[in-house]
């Protein structure tokens, strides 16, 4: 069967992309960048790269006309702007290309919204619904609410809160009711429904078996990682300052966590279906899909994160926008050091951020990241998904991954730290075993100019010890 996946470098579609290929599916990704998808790591015949930018029209044969079915993955909530606006014109733009295709079912995955007042998140992802059923295809659309899982959003935001806060002064919306389920169950869901006739046309929630407040989320969460937390609600907390408390105390972004408190004011509880009967599926329970998410993060497994989509950093356009790193009106800091131990060297080049530390003055890095998030930026907390490997297009503390290659022995990133300019830093191993690391910054008026003087005496000490550490045995 040949099958259309957008999203497939998202947090869900990254989990369903190797089960579509193990079932023995030919698969077509819709991605704005072919570099972002790691086709390497799928070693499948299969998988086939489709490039195309769904919030303009996609050219004509970019789609195969013969796919059998289309996964609609797109969403964007923590985008910067009118982001239901932009989520509308992308499903406009999918059905339009789907017209020239043998389709015969399209899967969305949306939000619960059966409250009579939804938030714009959730009323955004009923009108890509709407926009979805106009299309040439039956739509079988499927809702879910909190989505738990090592690298959901919701799952980390948790964890953040939980492990962080002994005692929490929480916003009234901890009270508020949700049914959340398990990662492995949605992508259950989404391929037990390909094809099969009875779902087409038809809308389903996706529940697990617990119907819960966030505050007995964390509270169960907090039972099963051993800690003892004391949490109060208190009735005068804003949106605004909702969405502050979440964005300072965690990992997400102000934009996403602007969205997340709307929503989570809204209650989503499920409407009873007979889906997990019809499919065979055994629903997890919030527990032990707690347990199941720390097996994958103890044993390195994180397959996707939330964090690694472009949009959790707004100021980042694409990877080969900024990929080639600009020489001319550009501050640099170029140092080089041998090494006598190159594989050693390239080894920790890759493992550099996340819980592994920039090497050197780490203190500093975790400085600049506080400085960063009191200004509206993504800060250190994002961390990386795997400790010692990483691919383009994946976030990596307040950096963006552009391009990574241990052949090639390079590793390119782009700040998405709050700066006035834009920033990149790059390793290279030459074949005499000589690190390579470049710092760049193209300033933005009299502010950026400044900005790189003032910063000149941090950065000679800070790059040349955490070269130092990179080259040393």
């Amino acid at each position: 069967m040949k099958i259309l996946l957008t999203g497939a470098t998202g947090y869900v579609g990254r989990r369903l992309l190797p089960i579509l290929l193990g079932k023995g599916h030919q698969v077509y990704c819709l991605v704005r960048e072919t570099s972002r998808l790691n086709k390497e790591a799928y070693k499948s015949h299969l998988l086939h790269a489709v490039e195309a930018d769904l919030l303009m029209p996609v050219p004509p044969d970019t789609i195969p006309a013969d796919i059998d079915a289309a996964y609609y993955l797109v969403h964007s909530m923590s985008g910067q702007g009118n982001f239901a606006e932009k989520e509308k014109d992308s499903a406009e733009h999918f059905i339009q290309a789907l017209h020239n295709t043998r389709v015969q079912q399209i899967i969305y995955l949306g939000g619960i919204a059966n409250a009579h007042q939804l938030s714009q998140h959730l009323s955004s992802r009923k009108q890509v619904e709407d926009v979805l059923k106009s299309g040439p295809a039956p739509v079988t659309v499927l809702r879910a609410g909190i989505i738990v899982g090592s690298g959901s959003a919701s799952f980390e935001i948790i964890r953040d809160l939980a492990e962080k806060l002994p005692v929490m002064i929480a916003p009234a919306w901890l009270k508020t009711h949700t049914q959340p389920i398990a990662i492995r169950n949605v992508v259950d869901f989404l391929t037990g429904v390909l094809l099969r006739s009875e779902t087409l046309g038809n809308t389903y929630d996706l529940y697990g078996p617990d119907k819960l407040t966030y505050k007995e989320m964390l509270e169960m969460y907090a039972e099963e990682r051993g800690l003892k937390r004391y949490i109060f609600t208190v009735p005068v907390m804003t949106p605004r300052l909702s969405s502050y408390w979440l964005y300072f105390v965690t990992s997400t972004s102000y934009p996403l966590a602007r969205n997340l408190v709307d929503s989570m004011k809204v209650e989503t509880v499920a409407q009873p279906n007979n889906l997990s009967t019809t499919l065979n599926i055994t629903l997890i329970s919030y527990r032990e899909a707690i347990r199941m998410a720390f097996d994958k993060i103890e044993q390195d497994m994180v397959l996707s994160t939330w964090k690694d989509a472009l949009s959790s950093g707004a100021r980042f356009k694409s990877l080969s926008f900024h990929v080639k790193v600009p020489e001319h009106g550009c501050f640099t800091d170029l140092q080089e050091m041998k090494t006598n131990n190159t594989q050693q060297a390239l080894d920790k080049i890759f493992a550099i951020g996340g819980n592994a530390g920039w090497y050197y003055a780490d203190w500093l890095w975790s400085f600049r990241g506080f400085l960063d998030r009191l200004f509206g930026g993504v800060g250190l907390k994002r961390g990386r998904r795997h400790k010692n490997t990483i691919g383009p297009g994946e976030s990596l503390d307040f950096w963006r991954v552009l391009y990574a290659d241990r052949t090639t022995r390079r590793l390119l990133l782009y700040a998405e730290m709050k700066l006035p300019g834009e920033a990149w830093l790059e390793f290279t191993i030459s074949d005499t075993g000589v690190v390579r690391q470049q710092a760049t910054f193209r300033p933005v008026g009299l502010p950026g100019r400044l900005y790189w003087l003032a910063m000149l005496p941090f950065h000679y000490f800070i790059f040349r010890g955490m070269l130092r550490k990179i080259a040393s045995d």
